[in-house]
């Protein structure tokens, strides 16, 4: 059984004519991305299929989540809101052995607002939320939330699949290896596609690179498919490579890393209030709301006399430039200061935050989405635009066309390698042949310790890509030796003479 030979190494995808005109430098970049994308498409796309699969429907997700959960998330009523501590209060007898940790008010008419509470029976990042309706404070239900998105049971579903396919902290490889390799495929298919074109087009005068040439049949049709839906989607492919690597295990870290020291992470903020503000929270609102302290615990007054003051604090961070959706953190403990922060919404470029004493109600620290750095924003931006939050609806069709698209790619390319392979006169399963070796030992040597370079130092900022890299190169290196001393212990099958007459 041979081995798969590439598709773009052969005659109907370059022209023949073409390849004596070729400069140097395309002559050693084209044997060398060929071989590389060849290999990694081929055993890297059954991951890059099922991630591309999970991360369409985590793409549509949040809009398929209104519709699910359509009862808890949206009301009919219409009139003036209760004040948002009574809503607090209302969620509270629904749930009244939890204690209350944060409050989402509703940001829109028709919305609810959502009270979430901590509960030890939960995983790690979810809380009970509690859903009332701000005008007639009643409550719509319950349902668990899940992390800083506060995504509802479906969306925690599908996330978790496209996180690590339910399979807990060693799925993740799943996906940090798709990751890691996505760009990597990406770019080296933009590379092979563009000198095809330029190839075809110096040899037929025109040659199309965002179209598919219609006039084409068979294997090269697919051909033209896979390059052209290929260049399309090029940049929402590294786009999501680059995201999605943020959130994984290991290059995650290595990214964090080179944030932290390049001072690009998102600004801490302080939410300790000093002592003499703990006693004025520890004295203030006495009375307020009409509630008997006395027979509650020294935390569970503290938080009562913060769902007291969530009306005012919010009023207080709204005059300050924190508007639209928002999460309204709510302390047990006096020495911290209550937190009202943007949330990840449709259309809310920023996420200012700020930190306010309830006693007092004057700002201990805050914020500002335009004063952190330009990194630290694009990180954010990249962040919503890949979970499908930063443009709404428009921002979660764009993303499905790229994963079926991606989806294509991978299957194009399987298909042409199917239809590239030899049947004449073949017994059995024969598969076509790779492309050839040695590319990188006919090079420069200055350009071959350059890639090598580059190679090591990619492999080591991103550890699942240099591993596998590795892998590659060992297991291919065996086969060529292998090969090698199989055609040297073959002997050479010679033709019978025949004469005439005989």
């Amino acid at each position: 059984m041979s081995i798969i030979r590439s598709d773009h190494d052969q005659p109907d995808a370059v022209p023949a004519s073409a390849s004596t005109t070729r400069p140097p430098a395309v002559q050693v970049v084209r044997p060398l991305v060929m071989r590389l994308h060849f290999y990694a498409g081929l055993f890297i796309a059954p991951f890059l299929i099922v991630a591309a699969i999970s991360g369409g429907l985590y793409a549509i997700a949040p809009t398929a989540e209104q519709w699910v959960y359509r009862d808890l998330l949206h009301t009919d009523s219409t009139g003036p809101a209760a004040p948002l501590a009574e809503q607090v209060q209302v969620a509270q007898t629904v749930v009244p052995d939890l204690q209350v940790d944060a409050v989402r008010p509703a940001a829109e008419t028709g919305q609810t607002t959502r009270v979430l509470f901590a509960d030890p029976s939960l995983g790690p990042s979810e809380r009970m939320a509690v859903f009332i309706d701000p005008v007639t404070a009643a409550s719509r239900g319950t349902e668990v939330a899940y992390g800083s998105s506060g995504s509802l049971p479906m969306r925690t579903w599908i996330s978790q699949l496209h996180r690590n396919l339910h399979l807990g902290e060693p799925g993740r490889i799943y996906s940090e290896l798709a990751a890691s390799w996505l760009w990597v495929i990406a770019l080296g298919g933009l590379v092979l596609w563009i000198i095809r074109y330029r190839s075809v087009r110096r040899s037929k005068g025109s040659a199309p690179l965002l179209t598919i040439d219609r006039t084409s049949t068979g294997r090269n049709r697919t051909l033209n498919w896979h390059g052209a839906v290929g260049a399309w989607i090029v940049v929402g492919l590294v786009f999501l490579s680059a995201t999605g690597l943020t959130w994984s295990r290991y290059a995650g870290e290595n990214i964090s890393d080179l944030r932290q020291s390049l001072s690009w992470t998102t600004p801490a903020m302080n939410s300790s209030l000093s002592p003499d503000s703990a006693n004025r929270a520890d004295s203030g609102h006495q009375g307020h709301g009409g509630a008997d302290h006395g027979s509650m615990s020294a935390d569970q007054q503290i938080v009562t006399r913060n769902v007291d003051a969530v009306g005012s604090v919010l009023s207080t961070a709204r005059a300050v430039g924190v508007t639209g959706a928002v999460e309204m953190t709510i302390p047990s403990d006096a020495d911290t200061a209550m937190v009202v922060s943007q949330v990840r919404a449709p259309w809310q470029l920023e996420t200012n935050a700020v930190a306010i004493d309830p006693a007092t109600e004057t700002i201990v620290d805050a914020s500002k989405f335009s004063e952190w750095p330009l990194a630290a924003k694009l990180s954010s931006w990249g962040i919503a635009l890949h979970m499908g939050l930063l443009f709404g609806l428009a921002n979660q069709l764009v993303l499905l066309a790229v994963a079926v698209g991606l989806v294509s790619l991978c299957v194009r390319g399987y298909l042409m390698w199917w239809r590239r392979r030899p049947t004449r006169g073949r017994q059995g399963l024969v598969l076509a042949r790779a492309p050839g070796r040695g590319a990188l030992r006919k090079t420069n040597p200055a350009i071959a310790i350059v890639v090598i370079a580059a190679a090591v130092l990619v492999g080591w900022f991103i550890p699942l890509l240099g591993i596998s890299l590795l892998a590659f190169v060992v297991i291919d290196t065996a086969i060529g030796i292998f090969l090698r001393d199989r055609a040297r212990r073959t002997p050479p099958v010679s033709t019978p003479i025949t004469t005439k007459g005989a």
